[in-house]
């Protein structure tokens, strides 16, 4: 009967340990809901936005959303409740604050690259992503100030650009993106929500996030990609003495979000490596933002060109399925 009871109570332990390692498993990440609205810079690149939510219903009251200090720039907001959200909280490639990136895993850092310079920044069998960078030199360091200024997406036999257009003065009300799918312009009404879909992969839309400068970018089981395009304000050079102001350029650049859903365990480049499962982080712990190096491994001819040194794309044609 002793026997009998510590084994009963082993077993027991051990269902109850397969139980608690099941509950601190990662959570998958949460998805958009239909009732989401975008709060962006506007006019002049005004930072003080807020979004007013009616419910249709008349259960609720009116109430007005506004961005949470962690993400000045842009949010997300619920209707009607007006719950506002970062995109960091849904998005694991874009980051709460300044951060450049957020690794696959979940590591905060900087690449600084080089302006007027593509880089690699994912590069896998099937799929590859280079972004252009522009840049402000300051005097009293060694090296730019750095944004990314568009992107080039390689898959299958298909390309497709998306890039912030250069801009003297800011004005958020004017769209300041540019997009196109396989060198056709991608053309969508200025309205939230307006959608596009490809006639040559179906899988693929693009859907504005805003009337303007925000868009989401969705190729079925490979990639979800957030964009939006922004200023470099008045504020922002203050601060960190970027020298816009009188420039004549307002440094019109974007702030991406990533989601992945197929890459492989070879996935290299500045982002894509860190999704690898025996990726080691080498960035120094003790910064206050690690800064990745080794940017010559990144560095790729133009925009669509996968001749980075570390390019893993195009030894297979598995992705073909979705065109």
């Amino acid at each position: 009967m002793a026997r009998q009871l510590v084994a009963a109570v082993a077993a027991l332990v051990a269902v109850c340990a397969l139980a608690a390692a099941a509950g601190v498993q990662a959570q998958p990440p949460r998805k958009l809901p239909p009732n989401y609205h975008m709060i962006s810079p506007g006019k002049f690149g005004q930072r003080s936005q807020q979004l007013s939510c009616k419910d249709t219903n008349g259960r609720k009251a009116g109430c007005m959303g506004k961005c949470d200090k962690r993400c000045p720039n842009q949010c997300i907001v619920l209707c009607p409740s007006c719950k506002t959200y970062c995109m960091c909280d849904f998005y694991a490639g874009v980051s709460c604050g300044d951060p450049r990136f957020t690794g696959g895993d979940g590591n905060n850092f900087y690449f600084h690259g080089k302006k007027d310079q593509d880089f690699c920044i994912v590069s896998d069998a099937d799929l590859h992503i280079n972004a252009h960078f522009i840049g402000k030199r300051n005097p009293s360091m060694s090296r730019d100030f750095t944004w990314i200024q568009a992107l080039g997406i390689r898959f299958a036999h298909h390309r497709l650009f998306m890039g912030a257009l250069k801009t003297t003065s800011w004005n958020g009300d004017v769209d300041h993106l540019e997009m196109f799918f396989d060198d056709v312009a991608i053309e969508i009404p200025a309205e939230a929500g307006a959608r596009w879909q490809s006639a040559a992969v179906p899988g693929l839309t693009v859907t504005r996030t805003a009337a303007t400068n925000g868009v989401r970018v969705h190729l079925r089981g490979v990639f979800d990609i957030m964009a939006n395009v922004v200023p470099i304000t008045e504020e922002d050079s203050r601060i960190h003495n970027y020298g816009v102001a009188g420039s004549g350029d307002s440094l019109a650049h974007l702030d991406i979000g990533f989601k992945f859903h197929d890459l492989t365990d070879d996935v290299h480049g500045v982002l894509g490596q860190t999704y690898r499962s025996d990726y080691v982080n080498e960035m120094s712990v003790r910064a206050n933002m690690p800064v990745m190096g080794g940017a010559p491994n990144y560095v790729s001819s133009d925009i669509f060109a996968a001749d980075c040194a570390v390019s893993r794309f195009g030894r297979n044609t598995g992705i073909s399925m979705v065109t």
